[in-house]
């Protein structure tokens, strides 16, 4: 671009349509041709000297200048110069001395380097007019054309900027190809050395969200609230609405008129098969909404582990499932508990399974018959510490019981305890069981000798274990859910964390330090 030969008015309409063009404001693409004449300038006067081009920006008219300030002490003859030399022109110290320098002709090679200096600076300008104007539309919905179609991205027109779908944010088995009409997600929008990139989903629980959003006035309203999404793109998903208007039902309007809203949904992700939950505050209802179409018998909840089991009739178990475990898997994250679904057959033989075994425990450890045996696991005990700590007064309220029987049992129940305790005791002394690992909250003493049977005698070891190599030393103890073993090793590995804190606050502590002594010499 031979800046030099074009009109000043001329110059000033290019960088008008320039700035159009772009999206980019007229000042910055002025001052991108300042620069490239400022290099050109350079290359002919000398790198080493300081020289800037002004362009006028009424006329266009190019006024090139060199210019040296006057300084106190000269480091570089070819930017600088002294106080005294300064005077000669009328100059102080910090002033300029502005020299101007006859227009310069562009070769081939100076013209070249202008115009890549000026599509440099348009590009950075332009990019930092996408980035201020998309970083504060993360959570939009955004419609584009697919420029480019590659296996591991999609690559969508924005109009004013490019956004990408990558791999494992589009749905499955959806083909897009160049020029075709998208709607998605921003995901994010993040500034990189190749400029920003704006990362966008289809296949994000959010976009869903919105596009049910968008489709159902009452939830843009505020009247009906979206709490949970939970999807497996291209395939099937489960949402949970709440109305908070009684009077207006939140299945029915998303579902719409003859089911025009869910399946404007259905249609832009590409066929996905969508159910609308009810939400409920209860846990236990709103697990059952989660799990329809399966009828369920039962609900037990776990709230302490954060689980719950569900007992389906028989003939609703794959139903309550769903194909490779999809509907239980979507239950589970549209409400937050982790379902674990049991037929009621597969209950029942459970059930005969952990009466058989709490009786033969109880029969072993206080020598009593079976009949009596049945009757403890019946009431609901399941240890004998349990039975040790019920008062006399409640065993002997059980059917069959007298307060005889009653007393015997708790004094047999107190004798195992006490034994076992000791045994316990001394096995663990004997193990060399480090005292951090027997203060565990979550540890009883008879896992605690588990564990140190299999070689695991401090906290720092049981840290080391994984969920499942901890549920495998443990599932005897009815530690068998790798959530609940996940929690006691995140407790145990507690104390790391706490060390490398007592760490950084004693080098920091040791750094203050330093810095006062060498203060006060």
């Amino acid at each position: 671009m031979d800046t030099s030969s074009i009109p000043g008015l001329e110059l000033m309409q290019i960088a008008d349509v320039v700035a159009r063009e772009k999206s980019i404001e007229r000042e910055e693409v002025i001052m991108a041709m300042e620069e490239a004449i400022q290099k050109a300038g350079r290359s002919k006067y000398g790198n080493d000297r300081d020289i800037r081009a002004m362009i006028d920006r009424k006329t266009g008219s190019i006024q090139l200048e060199r210019w040296t300030e006057v300084v106190d002490e000269v480091e570089d003859d070819s930017t600088q110069m002294s106080g005294a030399e300064g005077e000669k022109h009328g100059l102080t110290i910090g002033d300029f001395l502005r020299q101007p320098l006859p227009p310069i002709e562009f070769g081939r090679i100076a013209a070249q380097t202008a115009k890549q200096v000026i599509s440099q600076k348009v590009r950075e300008a332009e990019r930092a007019r996408q980035y201020q104007e998309y970083k504060d539309r993360v959570g939009e919905v955004v419609l584009g054309t697919v420029k480019r179609a590659e296996s591991y991205s999609i690559t969508v027109d924005l109009g004013r900027a490019e956004g990408v779908i990558r791999r494992e944010e589009m749905i499955p088995r959806e083909n897009l190809n160049q020029g075709d009409r998208v709607r998605a997600y921003i995901v994010d929008v993040r500034e990189e050395v190749r400029g920003p990139q704006i990362f966008l989903s289809r296949g994000a629980n959010e976009f869903m969200a919105k596009l049910f959003t968008q489709e159902v006035p009452e939830i843009y309203d505020g009247i009906i609230e979206i709490k949970a999404v939970a999807r497996e793109p291209g395939s099937r998903a489960k949402i949970s609405v709440l109305s908070r208007d009684t009077s207006i039902d939140p299945v029915g309007a998303c579902v719409g008129l003859r089911g025009s809203r869910v399946q404007a949904v259905v249609s832009e992700l590409q066929g996905e098969k969508i159910e609308i939950i009810p939400f409920s505050e209860d846990p236990v209802t709103f697990i059952v909404n989660a799990l329809a179409p399966a009828e369920v018998a039962k609900v037990v909840v776990d709230e302490v582990a954060g689980r719950v089991e569900v007992v389906v009739p028989d003939d609703q178990l794959s139903l309550a499932i769903g194909r490779r475990g999809q509907n239980v898997r979507l239950a589970s994250q549209l409400t937050g508990w982790y379902i674990d679904i049991l037929s009621e057959a597969e209950e029942s033989e459970r059930r005969q399974e952990e009466f058989k075994t709490r009786s033969t425990r109880f029969i072993e450890a206080l020598n009593i018959d079976d009949v009596i045996a049945h009757l403890l696991v019946a009431e609901g005990f399941v240890s004998v510490d349990d039975i040790a700590l019920t008062p006399v007064s409640d065993l002997a309220l059980i059917q069959g019981f007298d307060e005889d029987i009653a007393t015997e049992l708790q004094s047999r129940a107190t004798e195992f305890v006490e034994a076992e305790t000791s045994r316990i005791t001394s096995a663990l002394v004997e193990l060399k069981v480090k005292d951090d690992l027997k203060e565990v909250d979550y540890l009883s003493r008879s896992m605690i000798l588990t564990l140190a049977e299999n070689k695991i005698l401090c906290l720092d070891d049981l840290a080391e274990l994984d969920s499942e190599e901890l549920v495998g030393l443990l599932s005897e103890h009815g530690i068998d859910d790798e959530t609940v073993a996940g929690d006691i090793i995140m407790a145990a590995r507690a104390h790391w964390f706490a060390d490398e804190q007592t760490e950084d606050n004693s080098v920091v502590e040791t750094a203050a330090a330093e810095a006062a002594e060498t203060a006060d010499s």
